[in-house]
């Protein structure tokens, strides 16, 4: 007769529960969340196709303005990328919310932020720039004397909402994979990410406020085409990672 508490037995695995991404649901998570980084690097269909914008100067969101021809095209790349984030992360939300890994704050707090940049980005969609101010003075003009459409300022903000919860996404899941001993690859890669990405918002951020200010562009569009294409890649690695704990 074994002289073990049961309690003894089982809590190891109440402790450290399943996997978060084990499970045939996580074939689903990896597979939106791998689709809609795919769908995030669309911009640099630039490289190929005359879009008559300097990418070293220009926001990225300039692509997508009303009065760019393939503004449509940069616009639905966008509300796909944000939808499959966005489904990608709240069912991971879902799943979490089922197993003892509700009990872990990082994981919880990094699928949220994985979701709202879902959200946000599919409604930047909805609510593109009119024109360019990057290049277009006059459009700049109308822009800092506020008679531009109100899609200009509710761009900025789910612009803004969108690499809030791509940061948050990021550092918070990233701790979680290291923290929890989960998502080898995340764990392993997503350190480099992590600081790759809080450099190139810095950069972006303090372009945005030279030119907003008047003193230049300071090679705005460099920094935010990196901070855009470490995010698209730290989707890549979580989708992957996912897919191959699904498999362990």
């Amino acid at each position: 007769m074994s002289t073990k508490d049961p309690k003894s037995v089982t809590s190891p695995s109440a402790e450290t529960g399943p996997a978060p991404t084990a499970g045939p649901g996580a074939r689903s998570v990896a597979c939106l969340v791998g689709l809609g980084a795919a769908a995030y690097t669309a911009w640099v269909l630039e490289v190929v196709l005359s879009t008559g914008l300097n990418p070293i100067e220009t926001y990225v969101s300039e692509l997508a303005a009303q009065d760019q021809p393939l503004g449509g095209l940069f616009r639905a790349t966008d509300f796909t990328a944000g939808l499959l984030v966005l489904l990608g992360g709240f069912l991971a939300l879902v799943r979490l919310a089922r197993r003892v890994e509700a009990r872990r704050p990082w994981s919880v707090a990094g699928w949220s932020g994985v979701t709202l940049f879902g959200a946000a980005t599919a409604a930047d969609a909805w609510l593109p720039l009119s024109c360019t101010p990057t290049v277009d003075p006059e459009c700049a003009a109308r822009e800092t004397a506020g008679l531009v459409p109100a899609t200009h300022q509710a761009h900025a903000v789910s612009s803004s909402l969108a690499m809030t919860g791509a940061l948050v996404g990021i550092v918070a899941l990233t701790l979680a994979a290291r923290r929890y001993g989960r998502l080898a690859p995340l764990a392993r890669f997503g350190p480099l990410l992590v600081v790759l990405e809080l450099l190139a918002t810095a950069w972006t951020l303090v372009s945005i406020a030279l030119f907003t200010a008047g003193h230049g562009t300071w090679a705005l569009g460099a920094g935010q085409r990196l901070q855009v294409l470490f995010v698209a890649v730290w989707l890549g690695l979580l989708a992957y990672s996912v897919h191959r704990e699904r498999r362990t």
